[in-house]
């Protein structure tokens, strides 16, 4: 295989890990592991700085391991390590998205301000709304449903016929 083929495959495997990622929200966390799902959906009341739901790192990691170690050991098999190199891409991006860009886990960045940061913090915002593990929406985290964008472009729109109908004297 060319260089570019090992490429492709990490890239192609951490675009679909946003796949896993909605599937295992969906149907894992909000189903039979919800009680280590759970505390992250409560208003945080307990100290310390790990939730029960930060064990699906580990989720996420082992099979990303196993990878890299299938991948790195045996002798034909590098293209798994490329699959657990994209495991660990969607790894890190999550991380950054998820920890410390919307729930501000750590204080790297504050606001990122486009239409699409913002479409993502809306989004996790209504999946977030929820308690329960029902009546949840919006599982992924990069692929956002379009209406989360329309907020703002109302607003916007709103805010540029407020500039027009000012009167300046």
């Amino acid at each position: 295989m060319s260089t570019l083929s090992y490429i492709a495959i990490a890239l192609g495997t951490a675009c679909f890990m946003e796949f896993v990622a909605w599937f295992t929200h969906k149907y894992v966390m909000h189903g039979f592991l919800w009680s280590w799902h759970e505390d992250h959906h409560k208003p945080h009341t307990v100290e310390g700085f790990f939730e029960k739901n930060d064990l699906f790192f580990l989720v996420f990691a082992v099979p990303s391991f196993l990878c890299y170690l299938i991948g790195g050991l045996m002798e034909g098999y590098f293209w798994v390590l490329c699959v657990g190199v994209g495991i660990s891409i969607y790894g890190l991006v999550y991380f950054l998205i998820h920890d410390v860009y919307i729930h501000q886990r750590f204080k790297w960045f504050r606001q990122l301000d486009s239409k699409y940061s913002r479409g993502i913090l809306r989004a996790h915002g209504s999946h977030h709304a929820v308690q329960t593990k029902e009546d949840c929406e919006s599982f992924g985290l990069l692929v956002v449903n379009p209406k989360f964008f329309k907020k703002r472009k109302r607003k916007e729109e709103e805010k540029k016929t407020q500039d027009n109908n000012k009167i300046y004297i």
